[in-house]
């Protein structure tokens, strides 16, 4: 990839982060809530609460607010909490890795269990194994994330089964093979959900390929059938591909909050909940900040991974 290709994005990921942080910030101003007020009581008086937001710096106009919110993000100070009165950055960060060992377990098994079945559906297209992954990837996508929680829930985690516990969370610097026990319901989950997603767009993008005329070409100079479908049709269908999964990773960072909410996983979805419940701002705007960051850095990796496939890209 050339110097100026990863300069420009680069840039356009400065931009988009600067632009998230000021809808973020503006979103969380308009709620309505307090921080004087939480913080004090409703029984707090007048002067109480306006010595409170000068200390705060609540009187200031919005932009010096933004200002200094900004910059102490960018130093690394997420703010105070108002509900625990500790430092945000930490327990946001923490939240973000353990939704991160989520992410990162059920990537890898999309990537080995998604592509492949794609794959397969796609070469075998009208047979037995197409109709049932095509049947298995339709059920995936109509399964709302809840249903299939609770589903999994009560069925593994359930006394006649028992195989899974139902909720918590568990170190893999305390324990790893426990904390493996405790985040098998939730990986297995998104698993599904994802794997769904995955594999329909990489069976109908390795269908299309196949049809095409370079592969025809390709297959017409005598190139063997495992040739012609891995290093020909599957680098081209890929493209599609990366960008869902660019996706899912914005997703499983933020986006399963309702699965880390079923199985009471102490992640970055159930720290936001936890955080609109009690009106905490600065640890909405920490989380949702964190939120979109995650994927534009995802979008940005994206294009790389665009770029390394098709050399054209970078030039256009």
């Amino acid at each position: 990839m050339s110097v100026v290709f990863i300069a420009k994005r680069l840039f356009y990921l400065a931009l988009t982060a600067l632009l998230v942080s000021a809808i973020v910030f503006a979103v969380t101003q308009i709620l309505p809530a307090n921080a004087a007020q939480l913080i004090l009581g409703e029984y707090a008086t007048d002067e109480a609460l306006a010595a409170l937001n000068a200390k705060l710096g609540l009187d200031q106009p919005a932009w010096v607010q933004y200002w200094d919110w900004l910059s102490g993000v960018l130093g690394g100070d997420f703010g105070t909490s108002l509900r625990t009165g500790q430092p945000v950055g930490p327990v946001i960060m923490a939240a973000f890795g353990r939704s991160a060992i989520l992410a990162a377990f059920s990537l890898v098994l999309v990537t080995i269990i998604a592509i492949p079945l794609g794959v397969l559906a796609a070469t075998r297209r009208g047979r037995p194994t197409d109709v049932a992954v095509s049947f298995v990837s339709y059920l995936g996508v109509s399964l709302p994330e809840f249903v299939l929680a609770t589903l999994l829930l009560a069925w593994l985690a359930g006394p006649s089964v028992g195989l899974f516990p139902a909720s918590g969370y568990t170190s893999f610097m305390d324990d790893p093979l426990d904390a493996l026990h405790h985040i098998a319901l939730p990986v297995i989950t998104l698993t599904i959900i994802l794997t769904a997603h995955v594999s329909r767009m990489v069976r109908s993008e390795m269908a299309d390929t196949l049809d095409s005329d370079f592969v025809r070409a390709a297959r017409l100079r005598g190139l063997g059938r495992r040739r012609v479908v891995f290093h020909h049709a599957l680098p081209n269908s890929l493209l599609p591909a990366i960008t869902v999964i660019a996706l899912d990773i914005g997703y499983l960072i933020g986006g399963v909050i309702v699965v880390e909410e079923v199985f009471a996983f102490p992640g970055l979805g159930r720290q936001l909940i936890l955080a609109i419940q009690n009106r905490d701002l600065p640890m909405l705007q920490a989380g949702a900040l964190v939120m979109a960051l995650t994927y534009a850095v995802a979008n940005l990796l994206a294009d790389f991974a665009y770029a390394a496939l098709d050399k054209r890209i970078q030039f256009e």
